[in-house]
């Protein structure tokens, strides 16, 4: 069965260029949100196996939806996919709970990696 992936970031091209990439390796898109309280809602509804999350986006960043979703679901697997990749912003997401993060523009064979890796 493919693993369920929940794409989040506020770039509609963005989340399309991450779907295709994804479901042409297997996995099965669930779902897309557009900022952090969305991606918080659509995790509750859809339960998927992982998340993609962009850090920079209206309403609320990638961080503290991590760090909500983690709360939800201590056992959450969220790889971070952003143009923000300065250190202290990839520690901060790895400590609030990400498992891995991904600087764009990204290469298509590492988000699948990242991904594999996050929930074998």
């Amino acid at each position: 069965m493919p693993k369920k992936v929940l794409i989040t970031d506020d770039t509609a091209f963005m989340r399309m260029t991450l779907k295709n990439v994804i479901e042409k390796n297997g996995f099965e898109v669930v779902g897309e949100a557009g900022d952090g309280e969305e991606a918080i809602a659509k995790y509750k509804e859809l339960q998927p196996d992982l998340v993609t999350m962009d850090i920079t986006m209206p309403k609320m960043d990638g961080i503290t939806a991590i760090k909500e979703i983690m709360k939800i679901d201590p056992n959450a697997k969220i790889v971070v996919c952003s143009a923000m990749g300065q250190k202290p912003m990839v520690i901060e997401a790895l400590n609030a709970g990400a498992k891995d993060f991904l600087v764009k523009p990204f290469d298509a064979e590492r988000v699948v990696e990242a991904l594999r890796k996050a929930a074998p």
